[in-house]
């Protein structure tokens, strides 16, 4: 059975604290203990070592989230830490390519929340929340679109909470909720630590390299459509380093949904140690508004437990990976997480 991953210090023995080093260089405790062995705040804070911190509240210098953003320099070089007092901030957010080596950090993703009312056509207009630059690292906050239902209902509209295309950004301990079309992982190199990510078809989305350690994935019911969402659409046109890899999560909500649909002739997603529950369809992937070939598709399971998980019914072209096969997608070196995480597991 894939193990529990609410509280990674239960394997202790499997667990692994980074050390970060000066020129960020990485080095490994193999005997951590186990009070250590939960990524927190204080944590991030103590090895990203930032000299400055702006903290936005009604009461601080800085009233939204943007305002602190705007007030980060052009081409920064060096770790600033964005403090958000718990509660809701309200509005749009967008960190943009040129201000890099920030640290959002909020009070716990059930105490602090970006939330923004965005509906467009176009994915990366309707974002709520969008970091374009490089070396963001983001702790503790929840990402709402709050778009209307009535906005939403229609097919065409999108309506994203966050969109993700800098390279070596890193969320841990967030949210993402939005109707469907919730989380637009567009490009880079991304891994997100014990995040609760909602929505129904296509949720998780886009060409980035990215992944999920102990995620907690929940489908919700989508009005718009009678066709069952899927998790997620990997959009990898060519045989390069992206795709997504969940690993020691869990899949459970309303209704029916695929693991993953088919959206370019190199699509890759893998989900090894999850459980999946009666929520997945048997079928687990599809191929709905592909007309494509499926000869070099990706969509692979490994080691995945619960009702869900019972491949007899699974498409042919998509994968049951052996220990092997799934080996390289199991550690951060997918995405070469050693060289820029400031804390993993494995």
């Amino acid at each position: 059975m894939a193990r529990p991953c609410l509280l990674p210090f239960l394997v202790a023995a499997a667990a692994v604290l980074i050390t970060w080093a000066p020129g960020g260089a990485l080095g490994k405790s193999k005997f951590a203990k186990k009070s250590d062995d939960v990524v927190n705040g204080p944590l991030l804070t103590d090895k990203i070592k930032a000299k400055k911190t702006l903290i936005v509240g009604p009461d601080e210098e800085f009233k939204t989230v943007q305002s602190a953003i705007d007030a980060v320099p052009a081409g920064n070089t060096e770790w600033i830490i964005v403090h958000l007092r718990s509660g809701l901030h309200r509005g749009k957010v967008i960190i943009p390519e040129n201000k890099p080596f920030i640290f959002v950090r909020g009070n716990g993703k059930g105490r602090t929340s970006i939330s923004h009312e965005s509906a467009s056509s176009d994915n990366a207009e309707s974002a709520a929340f969008t970091v374009s630059a490089d070396n963001v690292v983001v702790f503790g906050v929840s990402f709402r679109n709050s778009a209307r239902v009535g906005l939403v209902n229609d097919p065409e509209i999108r309506s994203v909470a966050a969109m993700v295309e800098g390279d070596k950004v890193a969320f841990y301990h967030c949210a993402f909720y939005s109707p469907h079309h919730t989380l637009f992982d567009s490009a880079g190199r991304h891994y997100y630590e014990s995040c609760y990510i909602q929505g129904n078809i296509d949720f998780i989305f886009g060409n980035g390299q990215s992944m999920f350690q102990c995620p907690e994935i929940f489908v919700k019911p989508d009005r718009r459509t009678e066709i069952r969402g899927s998790i997620t659409a990997q959009v990898r046109e060519e045989e390069d380093t992206t795709g997504f890899v969940f690993l020691k999560g869990k899949v459970y909500g309303v209704g029916e949904v695929y693991l993953g649909r088919v959206t370019a002739p190199d699509s890759r997603v893998i989900f090894s140690d999850t459980y999946l529950s009666r929520t997945v369809n048997a079928a687990g992937w599809t191929t709905i508004g592909y007309t494509g070939s499926t000869d070099k598709v990706m969509l692979a399971e490994f080691n995945c437990t619960g009702p869900g998980a019972d491949v007899t019914n699974r498409v042919p072209w998509s994968r049951r990976f052996s220990q092997n096969d799934a080996a390289k997608y199991l550690t951060i070196d997918f995405i070469n997480g050693k060289e820029w995480l400031p804390a993993y597991y494995y």
